[in-house]
């Protein structure tokens, strides 16, 4: 049987790619709209921060968040995020759309007890908003960001 062979145009390149970005939404650049997590009472209250979140075509993300207060987050909880009220990692994600989650795998992180980690995580996407909480059941955060309206996926 005979195989169909096309060209390798930069316009079938294109339409792959392209393709491949719709099949994505976490791509692109998103500010922090807020961050909820447990207080010393395991009340989750917002928090007064901001940060943002990177995916990429490529398979990597790298989020940062900075805490107002200096201390705010270095309480802990089931796993340490912050040092000095600031969050900074990166590394590699896998997204499983059927399922709405995608696991984080840290490469570099301030906090260096996260690094060769993976951390599941579940989103949902809500117009320009994307909810991510973690699918550690000992773990009770969630933070909203909005996709930066300069940068598409």
């Amino acid at each position: 049987m005979a195989r169909l062979r096309l060209p390798a145009t930069p316009l079938l390149l294109l339409l792959l790619l392209g393709a491949t970005a719709q099949a994505n939404a976490l791509l692109g650049s998103w500010h922090l709209v807020w961050l909820k997590t447990p207080g010393p009472d395991g009340m989750v209250r917002p928090v007064d921060c901001s940060g943002k979140l990177v995916f990429t075509r490529e398979g990597t993300m790298a989020v940062q968040v900075m805490y107002a207060n200096e201390g705010a987050g270095d309480e802990g909880g089931a796993v340490r995020y912050t040092v000095g009220g600031y969050e900074a990692s990166y590394g590699r994600y896998a997204e499983a759309p059927a399922t709405h989650t995608f696991t984080y795998h840290v490469d570099g992180a301030l906090v260096r007890s996260l690094v060769g980690k993976d951390l599941p995580r579940s989103y949902e996407l809500a117009g320009r908003r994307l909810i991510i909480r973690s699918t550690n059941p000992a773990e009770h955060w969630e933070v909203v960001w909005e996709r930066d309206r300069d940068i598409q996926p």
